[in-house]
């Protein structure tokens, strides 16, 4: 009996322990047995609002995305985002490894994907489903806040999902006491702003998605009645919908150069410079995807080099540090015309492109010149998107500041894409929107097909 006794004692001393504290290992390298570090949120005196972490103000200076956690670390980083809770134990122990925190992501059901907030059964599921990696993760050192769902509000009619998100907090406040809830919308509207208030009052942090219209947070966020603390938890370059199209109704996207630009000015004049309010953000994406083209959102190639924006953030993260410079990319022409110009060239004619690109510490650049179709995959919520394949055979010439190519054959709407890299992991890129006409009827052909006279030996 002693020794049943004895042995029940040890197994619940383990299943407490194990309760309180996360003992980690990862390649080899022993973590240490930490539980959690607690995260509070407070307003001073002065009526600005601090996030403190292990009793320490902690100023978030986040990137969206688990990829190059060194290079987040090297530019003065200090948390990463995730979307849900997918490989989140590898997520959380690589962060802790790194000394970065995670706000961990809680993917909550999307009514534009079929999900019905009517359905009870439906959401009480849900809710279960939630609380089972909500004791699973809550006490590991890496995580720094609750992220309850992303988007939800993006083509939604149903508000009863605010009330869903509620129940996931208030369970969250009863089971952890050392992390902040928060929730994100997309972009920021007084009526989604009002129906938290009303309907969500365990969130503690309101988190906004915003890119071209990131000023509108600042200036409207406490008007429309929140008057917490916030997080711009997606920002970067101006979002597909906010640019202008061509004729034919092509997004214009910006350059490297011209996002770094707007990352500098977005990150210095908007989040930063509301800090009694804004407790931090989350640069997006740290990492590279296709939505609308390869290089829209993504701050890094898909081989891992850094654009200029990654600069930019290690310019205000870590003044000082930047060792080799990211190259500089003014414009490409095509037939002489800038992106967003009406450029209508004629099937199989030959064309010219040039790029004017800089680098201040006079690295060899490398380029590469693609063309490709224009992608008719187009989700809405950052939602998974297929690349359109390069068509092959159309340059006659590819140097690193030009290039001559034959127009695509097909009629349609195209994209000429450019990139050069340093050596240094760094690259500058950009894409010209335009069009292909046919030829005219009775046209001669200027693309011929010759062939190579072979002769064979007996």
């Amino acid at each position: 009996m002693k020794n049943k006794i004895a042995r029940f004692l040890f197994v619940f001393s383990a299943f407490i322990v194990s309760a309180h504290y996360c003992t980690a290992q990862r390649d080899g390298v022993f973590l240490g047995s930490v539980g959690a570090i607690p995260v509070t949120v407070i307003q001073e005196e002065t009526g600005a609002w601090r996030l403190l972490r292990n009793g320490k103000p902690y100023d978030v200076r986040g990137a969206g995305g688990n990829v190059q956690l060194d290079k987040l670390v090297e530019i003065g980083g200090n948390s990463i985002r995730t979307w849900s809770t997918d490989n989140a134990q590898e997520i959380l122990d690589e962060a802790y490894s790194k000394g970065l925190t995670v706000m961990l992501g809680l993917w909550v059901q999307h009514e534009r994907h079929g999900f019905d907030y009517n359905d009870e059964k439906k959401v009480a599921a849900q809710l279960e489903g939630f609380k089972k990696v909500i004791l699973q993760y809550k006490d590991h050192p890496a995580l720094l806040m609750w992220g309850i769902g992303n988007e939800v509000d993006l083509f939604y009619s149903n508000t009863r999902v605010w009330a869903a998100i509620n129940d996931i907090a208030k369970f969250i406040h009863e089971v952890d006491h050392n992390h902040p809830t928060s929730t994100v919308t997309a972009g920021l509207d007084e009526k989604e702003v009002k129906l938290i208030l009303r309907d969500a009052p365990e969130i503690d942090i309101y988190c906004v998605n915003t890119y071209g219209d990131i000023a509108g947070v600042r200036k409207n966020i406490r008007n429309f009645g929140w008057q917490g603390p916030y997080m711009i938890t997606e920002w970067g370059p101006n979002g597909h919908w906010e640019v202008a199209k061509t004729k034919w109704g092509a997004p214009v996207e910006q350059s490297s150069s011209e996002k770094a630009k707007s990352y500098r000015e977005r990150l210095s004049n908007e989040i930063q410079a509301d800090k009694d309010y804004c407790i931090g953000s989350y640069v997006f994406l740290w990492g590279h995807k296709q939505e609308t083209t390869s290089t829209w959102y993504g701050l890094f190639s898909a081989e891992g080099n850094a654009s200029e924006a990654v600069e930019v953030l290690q310019d205000i993260w870590k003044p000082g540090t930047v060792k080799n410079r990211t190259p500089v990319l003014d414009s490409v022409l095509v037939n002489g015309k800038k992106k967003g110009e009406y450029i209508a060239l004629t099937a199989d004619e030959i064309y010219e492109a040039s790029a004017f690109v800089n680098d201040a510490d006079g690295d060899l650049l490398k380029s590469a010149w693609v063309i490709v179709p224009e992608s008719r995959d187009i989700k809405s919520g950052g939602d998974a998107e297929s690349a359109p394949t390069p068509i092959a055979g159309l340059f006659k010439k590819k140097l690193t500041t030009s290039a001559k190519f034959f127009a695509p054959s097909t009629e349609g709407a195209y994209r000429l894409f450019f990139e050069t890299v340093d050596g240094n992991g760094h690259y500058a890129y950009t894409n010209v929107p335009f069009y292909v006409m046919p030829r005219k009827e009775g046209q001669a052909p200027k693309r011929a097909v010759s062939f190579k006279r072979i002769e064979f030996q007996p």
